[in-house]
């Protein structure tokens, strides 16, 4: 017997939903109770999410899993109901004295259907931010989560299926085939997350029906440390930003630069961090998350031996037995100073515990090698002195900044998180993420007496007052 065309059964699941939201838009109220719902069942799971997560990377700190997908997840969705009510009220704006005696507004309205596809490195995260964001701005959602976190994706199947009805959320689960067609489903507006190849097949898919997007991809987010910045301070949070996860963020710092006579006392720095913070390699190692697959622990060991032929200088920061490394998926916080521009790890995004170190002659210089490349997702200048971090953001364009620190500007629900260019596009979190996921409806309200019942042919008997408005 065939397998289902997963094109059909997705258009029948979009179907479904759409119809359900066309017999009954969810009313204020509603939106409010199912995210209040779905608050308190994640929260009676959080150990259920965390296992599940663990499982699928072989090991993920139980800690980093209920800050990075528990906590983050349950304050956007205080922030939601903390804001919804005034966010959803008609909001007025001039209409303008030339159309007296009108009045206008704006209401959020919405769209209908969203369409989310989650990754596998935050996938409880990536996958419930926008899930929530949609139901606060009263649409139904379609969710897939990442094949490469099926026990994750298995958990949000179960909780989803518990908060929601059938036809006011489903989840979809599957590999590449479904993905493809997912993204070529007339949805009303689609939040994916995930690499740049793939967002622009995303791109692609969704533009046969105009389907609005956002894109949160990725690329090499920089660092740049100036001269006057603490080395300690800065390696302490290089360190949390790039290690976090074993560096499997998409906001991860990429590479680093810093003043070239200052690169021995950073490594040294960033030395004493992994020392402080993991102990040894040879140990227990319960706050390191492992590499979440085969696949991508083959492309980093890849990487980091071409790197070795090539020459560069390649510095393991705590030493891992090899045979535990392969059976565990186990890369130990490395550098790679000074590597050339041709590597692999420096064309494409590292997406694991590699941090290139690189040395700079002038703030200039270190400036102009950002702005060379693509726009990445996020930005971190490190500097006590104001118009240096100004100098830098005057010549770079970025996704999002947190100065002075690494990954914060994510966790800020006031903040609109997105790329630019092959970072991405359109925004969400919060506010942002509303606005992205309702329509902006502008109505003007006429009263009985109008301008329009002058404008009117002929035009003669007007021409002065025209010639007065064009004034």
């Amino acid at each position: 017997m065939d397998a289902p065309n997963p094109a059909v059964t997705l258009e029948a699941t979009l179907a479904g939903l759409r119809a359900a939201w066309q017999r009954r838009r969810p009313p204020l109220e509603q939106r409010r109770a199912d995210l209040q719902r779905l608050r308190m069942l994640f929260k009676q799971r959080l150990e259920e999410m965390t296992e599940a997560i663990a499982a699928d990377f072989g090991h993920r700190s139980h800690h980093e899993s209920l800050l990075a997908d528990g906590m983050a997840v349950l304050g956007e969705i205080d922030h939601l109901l903390r804001h919804l009510r005034r966010w959803s009220r008609p909001r007025r704006v001039g209409a303008g004295w030339r159309l007296w005696p009108a009045r206008a507004e704006v209401r959020a309205v919405p769209l209908g259907v969203v369409g989310v596809i989650a990754p596998w490195n935050y996938p409880v995260n990536l996958a419930l931010v926008p899930l929530a964001t949609a139901i606060a701005a009263g649409n139904h959602v379609l969710l897939k989560p990442s094949e490469h976190a099926p026990r994750t994706s298995a958990f949000l199947r179960r909780l989803i299926g518990e908060a929601f009805p059938a036809d006011r959320v489903a989840v979809v689960e599957g590999g590449a085939e479904v993905a493809a067609a997912f993204a070529a489903l007339p949805l009303d507006h689609l939040v994916f997350t995930g690499s740049t190849a793939v967002g622009r097949k995303v791109m692609a898919a969704a533009a046969a029906h105009l389907t609005p997007l956002t894109l949160e991809l990725g690329g090499k987010s920089p660092a740049i440390v100036c001269p006057d910045y603490p080395l300690a301070q800065a390696a302490a949070r290089l360190a949390t930003g790039k290690w976090f996860n074993a560096g499997q963020t998409c906001i991860a710092p990429d590479y680093v630069l810093a003043p070239q006579t200052e690169l021995p006392a950073l490594v040294e720095a960033l030395r004493a961090e992994v020392v402080q913070r993991y102990g040894d390699f040879a140990g227990p190692l319960d706050d390191y998350t492992r590499i979440v697959n085969a696949g991508q622990y083959a492309r980093l060991r890849g990487w980091l031996d071409e790197a070795r032929a090539r020459g560069a200088q390649v510095i393991e920061l705590a030493p891992v037995p090899p045979e535990r490394a392969q059976a565990e998926r186990l890369i130990a916080p490395t550098l790679v100073i000074d590597p050339p521009e041709d590597l692999a790890l420096m064309r494409e995004e590292i997406f694991g515990p590699v941090l290139p170190v690189l040395g700079y002659r002038t703030l200039d210089q270190a400036i102009a090698g950002v702005a060379a490349r693509e726009r990445p997702l996020a930005l971190y200048p490190f500097s006590l002195h104001r118009e240096d971090v100004e100098r830098i953001l005057a010549g770079t364009v970025a996704g999002g900044v947190t100065v002075n620190d690494t990954l914060l500007h994510f966790a800020a629900n006031g903040l609109p998180f997105g790329g630019v260019g092959a970072s991405g596009m359109g925004a969400y979190h919060g506010r942002a993420g509303f606005d992205a996921m309702s329509k902006q409806l502008p109505i003007l309200w006429q009263r009985r007496r109008s301008a329009t019942d002058l404008l009117k042919p002929p035009y003669a008997r007007i021409d002065r007052l025209l010639r007065w408005l064009l004034r």
